[in-house]
């Protein structure tokens, strides 16, 4: 894989948006800020992932309003992986930052992850102090640990949505994954492809407005069934 330059900075950043009228404005604006700040070349994309709200409202006018973000729109709504697929699929720059539309990190921590990528090809962070009900964070634990030991990708945090990738990985890749299985489909692939992962710890913030929709019953049992499939796939196509 041909690796992009890093400075000049040409950058995405994306975020999924399920119901999040409350915070779309505010991750978007912080985004464009932080943005413009590291970036010599930035877009902002805004995947509004079906929602019944006004986040596509929003969305559109701060589109409208604000050079450099775009919004899209999921309808209907593809669940999670779905959301982060359509955001890669719309990305445009060399390097490509998602994070979660709920507002849950601070965008202010973005600048420290560019030196990474002096050393690494992907920056995977994890969560600090999460902010998270017990159940989540213990499941949280059962899935990564799992995920390590089937994947031998070793990393802290498997689903935190604080990362980077380069463009050519992700154009080169067939992601299928639809649901919560996408972070460790990505992980494992770019792994097996031989790219090299840098960690760093970024801080996890309560949810201010808006609900949680990612945590229940019938999304965990389908990524579980979804993960043994995924370990066969890759096994059966090595570095392909």
């Amino acid at each position: 894989m041909e690796r992009p330059p890093v400075k000049p900075l040409s950058l995405t950043i994306f975020f999924p948006c399920h119901n999040e009228q409350e915070n779309v404005e505010r991750v978007t604006r912080q985004a464009v800020d932080v943005g413009r700040r590291v970036a010599d070349d930035l877009e902002v994309i805004i995947v509004d992932d079906g929602s019944k709200d006004r986040t596509g409202e929003i969305a559109d006018r701060l589109a409208a309003e604000i050079p450099e973000v775009r919004a899209v729109h999921n309808n209907p709504n593809r669940g999670y992986g779905g959301a982060l697929q359509r955001g890669f699929a719309e990305a445009t720059k060399n390097w490509i930052f998602y994070t979660d539309g709920d507002g849950q990190f601070d965008l202010e921590e973005l600048p420290g992850l560019i030196p990474l990528l002096d050393k690494f090809d992907v920056v995977s962070c994890y969560r600090l102090d999460r902010k998270d009900p017990v159940i989540r964070k213990l499941n949280a634990f059962g899935w990564t640990t799992l995920v390590n030991l089937l994947f031998r990708i070793n990393l802290r945090d498997i689903d935190c949505a604080f990362k980077i990738y380069p463009k050519p990985f992700i154009d080169s890749t067939e992601i299928l994954s639809t649901g919560a299985l996408i972070d460790t489909e990505m992980l494992a692939k770019a792994r097996n492809k031989g790219l090299s992962i840098g960690q760093v710890g970024v801080h996890h913030y309560p949810r201010v407005a808006g609900e949680q929709s990612g945590a229940n019953l019938r999304v965990i049992l389908r990524a579980f069934k979804e993960l043994f499939a995924l370990r066969t796939n890759i096994q059966s196509t090595g570095k392909s």
